[in-house]
């Protein structure tokens, strides 16, 4: 994997990153990086909640926040409320919220 092929990218108001998001899973977790058929890299995250009345949505932002070690409220769905590829946007400290998302990049590449 490039170490320039990220799922997240620094904007102004924090970080945007691209998950993919399935529904209904066994358990919640964060399964690292993978790859659309489009070549756009994605963060891998299942959530054991259904997706109506965005219950998969919150449980995701509930997720990402135990992930990176944030509070939820700095966490807010900006793209994809419906689809299975979402856009999550990020605030508060970049660095450590990059730092987290590299382990866990590491961490998928072994």
């Amino acid at each position: 994997m490039d170490a320039g092929d990220s799922p997240w990218a620094v904007c102004a108001d924090g970080l945007v990153v691209t998950v993919r998001l399935t529904p209904k899973a066994g358990r919640d977790s964060i399964d690292g990086i993978g790859h659309l058929s489009d070549g756009r890299s994605v963060l891998k995250a299942r959530v054991s909640a259904a997706p109506s009345d965005g219950e998969a949505n919150a449980a995701l932002t509930r997720l990402l926040a135990q992930t990176l070690r944030i509070a939820p409220r700095e966490i807010a769905l900006v793209g994809g409320a419906s689809s299975r590829i979402k856009r999550m946007l990020i605030k508060g400290d970049t660095r450590t919220v990059v730092a987290a998302l590299e382990q866990i990049r590491a961490a998928s590449a072994q």
